[in-house]
């Protein structure tokens, strides 16, 4: 028989084929369902690429699931989604994710997924990392104790709310990143005991998330930890002793709690240390535990008590390149080496009592970019070696006792930012090398020895915007040009040795808000261009030798500041400045004259005469006018009348047209109402206000929820009759305008969720108008309760927490979002409040949302030439600079606290002409009782005194200089510290103090 013959019998044999066909059937079934399992998953991930809003073009039915991008296979099957960062609009949904059944590794951070988790992450039980960090979730955490094998866990940086399921954790003992950080909304909790059963940790981050009471001693079990950030919390007590056996941590940062005592014995341990934070606290004692942490870059331990000496070690640390030790207790001298062995890059030292000289070699290497050393007893000169450091950006050694002539190159540094040598005992000239100084923004060498003439290469320092050189010795003329500095806001040249004419280009520096030359020997007219600087607020020309005729031309300034005394000038003051000759701004000059005033002699009788005949003449006129104006009202009246019948008729030919246009509909929140339920309400019965581009109306829903809709027309032709007398913001281009506050208010409320914002539910838009559906508000505004027939008589308890409130909405948007929010018209119109008085900030139609820095997020290079706000809340520097930052609502929100602790309005006409709620206060800061006066006679005297302490935060709010103000997240502690439980021992008087916050 044949080989091939017998082949064949045996596979037909039935012995052998029966097992042959069985295997073969096995075989096709497993295909299949591979086959049939990968068809499946390429539907889960195109249901999961609609609801998260993928774009990519790999994600197609036509490609297997290993090929869509951003998705990885393991034996076929889907284990792994990595869409970090790919700006997806959309939500989460877990009852598609979780059918992944293969699923271990979910990666959705730093996009802008919204809406809550939902349903629970039961079914994604192989789960190994979960990141969804840096979106705007909002909802409670859910439970994740059914992720027995999750190792990695990122939920940092949303908007969560509620409590934290910190139980969960006894089921996720596989742990070794756990980041749910920053998500400031969190229910308040005690330091939780079950975190530290989590004995693989290497991170652990709890910053800004709500924890209270003291940090457990049981901290110490985690000795695998190499990053511990627990910041931004309200933690009380001692360091625990147990955290130096994290002998593993690369980071600690405990910035921003209410820690006390000292750094714990055995800190010396934790040689691995690299970055080290314990800034805004109470603690105190000496550094000694520090010199042993050879490894530290970056140190950083301002706002808190510590005391002694800096240990000279610091000086030997080979990586060390950042040192912030600020606002401390400590004294003596600097290690002489510090930074001579690193790249070193910054150091501020303020506000210390360090004497001795300053160490030499800071920028040895090159790399230095900021030192900060005011407020100290350093003393002899600046070393050489600076002058060549062409890396730093800011210099500032004021108020300390240094003396010597500056090195020439240190006036020339090309990066330079500020220039700070106040106070001190410097003299020589400022050399021609500041020509150089491209990019300086303030040059402050006041309270000095300085002498010769101001070099003319400060013409071409056309960043320049503050030159404070007063009470020094310089001599010569002022250069003319100086002219060039467009944007130089302040000129402080007073108490030298100047001499001649004032030029008259000055008249060319429209920025100049502050113009004061008062002691020097300047001669000569006051020249008429100072009439023509648009934004000068503060002029002073006192003990000069001027003469002449005061320039009719001042009459147009708006003045809170005019100082001509002590001169030579004749003639008679301008009728316009009247009002400043009681206020001794004319005193010392025996040729002036003026009617009626005490403190000058009258002008000549023939001019006397002939200023009652003008006066007669313009009451003449102003009576013939009012006549014509009755006639004209009354005229006036009968037509408005006829045109508010015709314009309710075709508002209502307008309303039925809502109801035939296409609609589109986003929403921003879970809803319970549709479209239709909007647009049928939208009747001139709802109206219940007005703003600058469109109606408000109230909308009562079946269920019994109430809305608040914002309805904007996209064309001065298809704008709403008003039914309010409210003025526009802006009146030249109303439709752009209208959808430029459209488009930032939906850019800004969408992506926010905090209980102190207004809630936005949805847009709702068509091609002639635009709809905003938010939450209905029911007690109104601030400005109602205050100041309207609508007012109550609110209690002192309620203004406070109004206050604390709105501040935590503004802390919110500067310093809560992943792009930071300015809103560029905080006022107490725009804080809303429910029915327990809780403030929410609304009308976001001027923000703007910027681009978030690395530290400090401002919009300082994103400008406007419109000045946004409203009169009365506007920041000074709006009027001379249209750069736009978050101390702009800083201060507008310090007005807001004027308004809860005196009942003013921003403008009074008590407060004077020109004058607003600022100007009245700082003006009876002069002893304790003028400022007790400011308070709200309504206040119960035994609670004016809490007032005061919230009246002081106000006045620091408003500080003329930006960089004085506090930022909105120190404005909520300082609230806090003011409550009926806390303190604040602020001097409002003491503007000359530099803020940390500038620094």
């Amino acid at each position: 028989m044949s080989p091939k013959y017998y082949f064949f019998r045996r596979i037909y044999d039935r012995k052998t084929f029966m097992p042959i066909l069985l295997f073969y059937l096995v075989v096709v079934f497993l295909s299949e369902s591979v086959m049939l399992v990968r068809c499946d998953e390429v539907q889960i991930l195109l249901e999961l690429k609609k609801s998260l809003g993928v774009s990519d073009e790999s994600w197609n039915p036509n490609n297997s699931p290993c090929q869509f991008a951003g998705v990885t296979c393991t034996t076929k099957f889907v284990s792994a989604i990595d869409l970090t960062n790919k700006s997806l609009p959309g939500y989460l949904s877990f009852d598609t994710i979780c059918q992944l059944s293969s699923l271990q590794k979910l990666s959705l951070g730093y996009n802008d997924l919204s809406g809550p988790i939902t349903p629970s992450l039961n079914n994604c039980t192989k789960l190994q990392h979960l990141d969804l960090a840096f979106n705007l979730l909002i909802g409670h955490i859910p439970d994740f104790s059914s992720l027995t094998d999750l190792r990695v866990l990122n939920l940092s940086d949303n908007a969560f709310t509620g409590p934290v399921p910190w139980t969960s954790l006894s089921q996720t003992t596989k742990l070794t990143d756990f980041l749910i950080g920053d998500n400031p909304s969190l229910d308040p909790s005690l330091f939780p005991e079950e975190v530290t059963s989590l004995l693989g940790l290497t991170t652990l981050y709890l910053s800004n998330c709500s924890l209270q009471g003291p940090i457990l001693p049981s901290i110490g079990n985690l000795t695998e930890l190499v990053d511990l950030e627990l910041s931004g919390n309200s933690l009380t007590g001692p360091i625990p002793q147990e955290i130096t056996r994290l002998t593993k941590l690369f980071q600690l940062e405990l910035w921003e709690n209410q820690l006390t005592g000292t750094i714990p014995p055995g800190f010396r341990n934790l040689t691995e240390l690299a970055n080290l934070d314990f800034s805004s606290n109470n603690l105190g004692g000496d550094l000694t535990e520090l010199k042993y942490l050879t490894n530290l870059r970056s140190l950083q331990f301002f706002y808190n008590q510590f005391s002694g000496e800096v240990p000279v070690e610091f000086g030997d640390f080979d990586n060390l390149v950042t040192l912030s030790i600020y606002n401390n207790m400590l004294y003596g001298q600097l290690p002489q080496n510090l930074g001579s062995k690193s790249d070193f890059d910054s150091i501020d030292a303020s506000t210390n009592s360090f004497t001795g000289p300053i160490p030499p070699n800071m920028c040895r290497l090159g790399k230095m970019t900021y030192m900060a050393l005011l407020e100290n007893q350093f003393t002899g000169e600046i070393p050489a070696s600076y002058a060549s450091c062409t890396t730093l950006t800011r210099f500032r050694v004021s108020n300390n006792s240094l003396t010597g002539k500056v090195p020439p190159g240190l006036w020339g540094l090309p990066q330079v930012d500020i220039l700070d040598l106040e106070m001190n005992g410097f003299e020589g000239i400022i050399t021609s090398d500041i020509g150089r100084a491209a990019s300086l923004t303030r040059l402050l060498i006041a309270n000095n020895r300085f002498s010769g003439q101001l070099p003319p290469q400060i013409s071409v320092l056309d960043s320049l915007v503050q030159l404070r050189a007063q009470n020094n010795r310089f001599s010569g003329v002022i250069p003319p040009g100086i002219s060039n500095l467009k944007r130089l806001t302040m000129l402080y040249l007073q108490r030298n040795l100047f001499s001649g004419p004032i030029t008259a280009s000055l008249g060319l520096c429209t920025s100049l808000n502050d113009l004061n030359l008062a002691g020097n020997r300047l001669s000569g007219w006051i020249p008429s261009s100072l009439g023509s600087l648009p934004s000068l607020n503060f002029l002073n020309l006192s003990n000069n030798q001027l003469s002449g005729q005061i320039p009719q031309s001042l009459s147009s300034l708006r003045l809170s500041l005019l100082d001509l005394s002590n001169n030579d000038l004749t003639g008679q003051i301008p009728n316009n400045l009247f009002a400043l000759a009681y206020n001794g701004s004319f005193d010392g000059n025996p040729g002036l004259c003026g009617q009626d005033i005490d403190s000058l002699r009258p002008c000549s009788t023939k001019s006397s005469k002939s200023n009652e005949i003008r006066k007669l003449v313009s009451c003449f006129m102003v009576g013939i006018a009012l006549l014509l104006a009755s006639v004209a009202c009354y005229i006036v009246f009968k037509r408005k009348r006829s045109s508010v019948d015709e314009r309710s008729s075709k508002f209502g030919r307008r309303e039925s047209s809502l109801k035939e246009g296409s609609w589109d509909l986003k929403s921003f929140q879970v809803l319970t109402f549709t479209e239709d339920d909007i647009i049928d309400a939208i009747k001139v019965e709802n109206v219940i206000g007005q703003g600058g581009s469109g109606n408000v109306y109230r909308v009562d829903l079946d269920n019994g929820v109430s809305l608040a809709v914002k309805h904007i027309w996209n064309s001065p032709e298809s704008s709403e009759p008003s039914y309010h007398s409210t003025s526009s913001i802006l009146k030249k281009r109303p439709e752009r305008v209208a959808m430029k506050e459209f488009e930032a208010e939906v850019a800004a409320l969408s992506s926010m969720r905090h209980v102190n914002v207004v809630k936005l539910y949805c847009s709702i838009s068509s091609d002639d108008s635009n709809m905003l559906v938010y939450e209905f508000l029911p007690n109104g505004s601030l400005w109602d309760r205050l100041h309207t027939c609508k007012k109550l008589e609110l209690d002192w308890e309620t203004r406070y927490e109004i206050a604390l409130g709105a501040a935590k909405g503004l802390d919110y948007l500067h310093h809560g979002c992943e792009r930071p929010i300015l809103h560029r018209d905080v006022k107490s119109s725009n804080i809303l409040l429910d029915e327990m008085f809780k403030p929410r900030i609304a009308d976001f139609g001027l923000a703007k949302i910027t681009q978030a820095g690395n530290q400090l997020r401002i919009a300082g290079k994103d400008s406007t030439h419109v000045i946004a706000g409203t009169h009365g809340y506007i920041a000074p520097e709006y009027a001379y600079t249209y750069k736009v930052n978050e101390k702009s609502d800083v201060y507008s929100f310090g007005v807001v606290i004027m308004e809860l602790v005196t009942g003013k309005k921003p403008i009074e006409p008590e407060f004077g002409d020109n004058k607003d709620i600022v100007y009245w206060i700082f003006s009876r800061m002069t002893n304790r009782e003028n400022l007790l006066s400011v308070v709200d006679p309504k206040i119960p005297e035994h609670l004016r005194e809490d007032a005061i302490k919230v009246l002081r935060i106000g006045v620091l709010c408003t500080a003329r200089l930006p960089a004085l103000r506090p930022s909105m997240r120190t404005v909520v502690h300082m609230l806090e510290d003011a409550g009926p439980q806390g303190s604040v021992l602020i001097d409002i008087r003491d503007e000359k103090k530099p803020s940390q916050v500038d620094k």
